[in-house]
C-alpha cells in the first residue's frame, strides 16, 4: 500500500479516529478488529512519515516512556526505546537489579514511584502473567504490556501482521502457521488472536506435549506433523523452545525435535514459491530454522524489528491521545489465557 507523505497534522487527524478510546495495551484477544486496524494502519502512517522509522518527529515532545523491564529483552526493549524518540519522548530506562526492588520494594510500588515523577507511559515486561492489568488498575498513566511470561505479547503480534500485510497487502484468506513451543510462547498468544480477528486461517503446529488441546476446542486447526501442512501455508512463524519456562523436557533431545520442526533448504523446496518465513527472535539456528533459511530470500526476520518500531511508535502516538482525552481510568478486562 503506497502512503503519500503527510505533515505531522495529517497524522493527528488519521491517528484518532472516533472509536479509538483505549489508554492501555495490555493484549490482542480483548481488542476488536477494528481496533487493531487501527493500530496497524498508524503504524504504515507512521513508518512512511520517519522514513523507515529513521527520522525524527516531535508529535509526542514532551512525554516520557518508562520501561520497566523484569526479564530480559533486545528488540522490544530497544525498540520501545527508539520508537518513543523518533517521537520525539523522553525514555527512563528502568533496571530490576540496581533497584529499590533488590530491598523489597513491591511491583506496584515501585511503578507508582516511576509514575509519581511524571511519566506518561510504563512499559512492562514481567516473568508472571497479568502484571500489566494489575498496573493498569493501578496507575493512571497508560500500561503498554510488553511481555508478561506466557501470556501475551500484544505488539509483537501487531508487527508480525504489519509485516504479512505489507507483503501480502492483507491478512484475510492467508494461511499462518505458528510452529513450535506454543504451550510457552506469549507471541503466539498475541498472533493467534490477532490474526484469527482479521480473517486469517491460523495452524497451530508442535509436539502434542507443547501445544494444549484447549486451542482445538476453541475452534482452531492443531497440527502436530509440519511437513503435512507445509503445502498450505502462507506464512510460517517459527517459534523458538523456550527451555528457561519448561519444568521438564518436552522431547528426546533437540536433534529429534529439528528433523521434525525445523525449517531447512529441503522443506522450502516443498512450500508455497511465495512463503513468508517469520521468526519472533532470538533465533536459535539450527533448531527451529537453519541458517540458510533465516539468511534466505523469504526470511522477513530482520523486517520485523523494523516494524516494531512502528507498531510501536503507533502504539505510544495512540494511547497518548487518549490519555489526553479522556484523563480517566478504564474498566480493565479480566485476564485469562490458554
Amino acid at each position: 500500500m503506497k502512503i503519500e507523505k503527510m505533515s505531522e497534522a495529517d497524522v493527528i487527524d488519521i491517528a484518532f479516529p472516533e472509536n479509538w478510546h483505549r489508554r492501555h495495551l495490555l493484549d490482542l484477544e480483548s481488542l476488536s478488529a477494528g481496533e487493531i486496524q487501527i493500530l496497524l494502519d498508524t503504524a504504515q502512517k507512521l513508518k512512511e512519515l520517519t522514513g523507515g522509522c529513521r527520522n525524527k518527529l516531535s508529535l509526542l515532545a514532551g512525554k516520557t516512556l518508562a520501561n520497566l523491564f523484569f526479564e530480559n529483552s533486545t528488540r522490544t526493549r530497544n525498540s520501545f526505546s527508539l520508537a518513543a524518540k523518533r517521537l520525539g519522548a523522553d525514555t527512563v530506562e528502568f533496571s530490576s537489579g540496581g533497584s529499590s526492588v533488590a530491598k523489597g520494594e513491591t511491583f506496584v510500588d515501585t511503578a507508582k514511584t516511576i509514575e509519581a515523577m511524571g511519566v506518561d507511559w510504563v512499559c512492562t515486561r514481567h516473568l508472571t502473567p497479568g502484571t500489566p492489568h494489575l498496573l493498569a488498575r493501578e496507575l493512571r498513566c497508560s500500561v503498554i504490556n510488553a511481555g508478561d511470561g506466557p501470556h501475551e505479547h500484544p505488539t509483537q503480534g501487531l508487527l508480525d501482521m504489519l509485516t504479512i500485510r505489507q507483503h501480502r497487502g492483507r491478512l484475510d484468506g492467508l494461511t499462518v502457521a505458528l510452529v513450535g513451543d506454543i504451550s510457552h510462547s506469549r507471541t503466539a498468544r498475541s498472533n493467534i488472536w490477532g490474526l484469527s480477528k482479521l480473517g486469517a486461517h491460523v495452524i497451530i503446529c508442535g509436539p502434542p506435549t507443547l501445544v494444549s488441546p484447549r486451542w482445538q476446542e476453541l475452534g482452531f486447526e492443531v497440527a502436530h506433523n509440519l511437513d503435512a501442512i507445509l503445502h498450505r501455508c502462507d506464512v510460517l512463524n517459527l517459534l523458538r523452545i523456550q527451555f528457561e519456562r519448561q519444568r521438564a523436557r518436552p522431547f528426546p533431545s533437540v536433534h529429534e525435535y529439528a528433523a521434525l520442526y525445523a525449517m531447512t533448504g529441503a522443506r522450502m523446496r516443498r512450500a508455497k514459491d511465495d512463503i513468508l518465513i517469520m521468526a519472533p527472535g532470538p533465533i536459535n539456528r539450527g533448531v527451529e530454522i537453519t541458517p540458510e533459511v533465516a539468511d534466505g530470500p523469504h526470511s522477513v526476520i530482520l523486517e520485523q524489528v523494523t516494524n516494531g518500531i512502528a507498531v510501536r511508535m503507533a502504539a505510544l502516538w495512540l494511547l497518548s491521545g487518549a490519555q489526553d482525552a479522556l484523563n480517566s481510568t478504564t474498566q480493565v478486562e479480566p485476564l485469562h489465557y490458554v
